[in-house]
């Protein structure tokens, strides 16, 4: 019995070669700039640390205005997976958005806000751009899990990232994320 190897060969490579060339396009790229309620947003915080020569930590700059420079944990200790929902609301003088993490997020938040006194939560949000949002400095322990704070973004920007994060959340709850 002789195997066609040459013709098996022939074969796969003309399936990979369909498979690689006739793939989908879309008709043109997508606006950075324009949203739909259906794209998803991220947001990370991060705890400030010593900088201490190792690949767990190293510098970020936080804020287009007045920037200032911090030295992070390169990963996070709360990502957009363990909100519940998210909120622009107003404040005196702007706005700022306020985070309702679930449970294991509010374990979490309680435990690295209460041992951080004094330290910064750097704050990253991905919505069609990756940057570093907002670092304030933990000054009690948040043990309800509800994180508010006052992002270096636009109002547009931020009604766009609470968006992606509610988008998020909804996805997590029917269990596809």
């Amino acid at each position: 019995m002789m195997i066609r190897v040459l013709r098996f060969n022939t074969y796969l490579l003309l399936a990979l070669a369909i498979g690689l060339g006739g793939g989908c396009k879309s008709s043109k790229p997508k606006d950075p700039n324009k949203y739909t309620k259906k794209d998803e947003a991220s947001l990370r915080l991060y705890l400030e640390v010593n900088p201490d020569g190792s690949e767990s930590n190293g510098p970020i700059t936080v804020g287009r205005q007045s920037p200032f420079e911090l030295n992070v944990q390169k990963i996070p200790f709360l990502t957009e997976f363990q909100i519940e929902k998210a909120a622009v609301v107003e404040v005196l003088g702007g706005f700022s958005i306020s985070v309702q993490y679930d449970k294991q997020g509010s374990m979490l938040l309680e435990q690295y806000t209460t041992g951080s006194k004094g330290k910064h939560m750097a704050i990253s949000a991905e919505f069609g751009q990756l940057r570093w949002i907002a670092a304030p400095v933990i000054t009690q322990r948040l043990g309800d899990g509800l994180l508010v704070f006052t992002p270096d973004t636009s109002r547009e920007e931020a009604v766009r990232i609470v968006s992606g994060l509610n988008r998020v959340a909804e996805l997590v709850r029917k269990g596809r994320k």
